[in-house]
């Protein structure tokens, strides 16, 4: 069976970059003029093609009917290339995933870069064939967009500003108010792996490590759940920045109830476990992205438990913790040998740029 990663470059194999008379980006590219339209028909425009992006249009005109859920969400992370991903990929999966936590089919995306002096454009294409890539996977349409170009050192090489659209699916009831004592904090997969994954390459920080960012497309996983178990799904987050603690400890504090949880039950691979040691971190606090939490039904956890093992990115999910009426408003987790600990938001910046 084909990886993702095998899967991502055979994507790259088939979209050679295009000869173009200009190695690096420049001011001139982001002045609206000659140099821009250059750029933009130096395979943009033709490696994301459909119908709405084709119009070259400042927007794009949508038939939507019914409830929508919208989002956007800005990308900065450093190094633009980590193991396992980049920030084309990143932003694509982030924009998608945020929308499959509001219970909703991602269609469409708009794509807004700001690149900086000097980026070569095999970097940019690189980026944008793994967003076109990561587009075709979930199953999104990129309608419309916008490029600035800053001066050299302002740009940290390019950022990315997405935002998506997408409709509710008939099923989905998600929301802070149908949490009940009795639910169960179900976690799709292992902890903490994309904010090592960075951090295995920062400068200053490199060590030897094959960890892979998680970075994935969440939504067809989500919406699988939502078919089957439907309004059982009380809440769907995504625990990015401030990792899987801040989440829970929002949701306590949102909900007025408490939640335990279990260390022995957090689904954790070893690797990262012991890069966490090393760098003094605490892995309930390490962004992800290609993870999330659901509240679900406690008479039903077990079985979406079960379902969530056989869909893909499901394989290392976990029933990590139960909803409770004690302590409200504080999570508390109960370690391998017994100790209990409150388990509060992250209080400043742990891992800097990681998404």
């Amino acid at each position: 069976m084909e990886t993702k990663q095998e899967a991502k470059l055979r994507m790259q194999l088939q979209c050679p970059m295009p000869k173009l008379d200009f190695e690096i980006v420049t001011l001139g590219h982001g002045s609206g003029g000659l140099l821009t339209n250059k750029l933009l028909d130096s395979g943009v425009f033709e490696l994301l093609s459909n119908d709405w992006l084709d119009q070259r249009h400042d927007g794009a005109v949508l038939d939507l009917n019914g409830p929508v859920a919208f989002t956007t969400d800005s990308f900065v992370v450093s190094p633009v290339f980590f193991p396992g991903g980049d920030i084309g990929e990143l932003a694509v999966n982030g924009t998608v995933n945020d929308l499959a936590m509001c219970g909703a089919v991602p269609e469409y995306l708009s794509l807004s870069f700001i690149l900086e002096e000097g980026l070569t454009m095999a970097d940019f294409w690189k980026v944008l064939v793994s967003i076109r890539f990561a587009a075709q996977k979930a199953g999104v349409q990129i309608v419309t967009g916008d490029t600035k170009v800053v001066e050299r050192g302002k740009g940290d090489q390019l950022f990315v500003n997405t935002t998506g659209i997408g409709r509710l699916h008939p099923e989905a009831q998600i929301g802070t108010r149908r949490i009940q004592a009795g639910d169960r904090v179900l976690l799709s997969g292992n902890l903490a792996t994309h904010g090592i994954a960075i951090m295995s390459v920062r400068e200053g920080l490199q060590f030897e490590t094959d960890i892979l960012s998680d970075t994935c497309n969440l939504n067809h996983t989500v919406m699988a759940l939502l078919d089957e178990f439907g309004a059982d799904i009380h809440l769907l987050r995504d625990p990015t920045r401030g990792g899987v603690g801040t989440v829970l400890a929002e949701i306590a504090r949102d909900t007025g109830m408490g939640i335990d949880i279990f260390q022995k039950e957090l689904p954790l691979d070893e690797q990262v476990e012991g890069a966490c040691e090393i760098l003094g971190l605490d892995p309930l606090y390490v962004a992800n992205e290609g993870l999330f939490i659901a509240v679900v039904a406690g008479d039903q956890a077990e079985a979406m438990l079960a379902r969530l093992r056989s869909l893909e990115y499901g394989e290392n999910a976990a029933l990590i913790g139960t909803v409770v009426e004690e302590h409200p408003r504080q999570v508390v987790l109960t370690s391998t040998i017994g100790g209990k600990r409150v388990v509060n938001m992250l209080p400043g910046e742990q891992l800097p740029r990681i998404c």
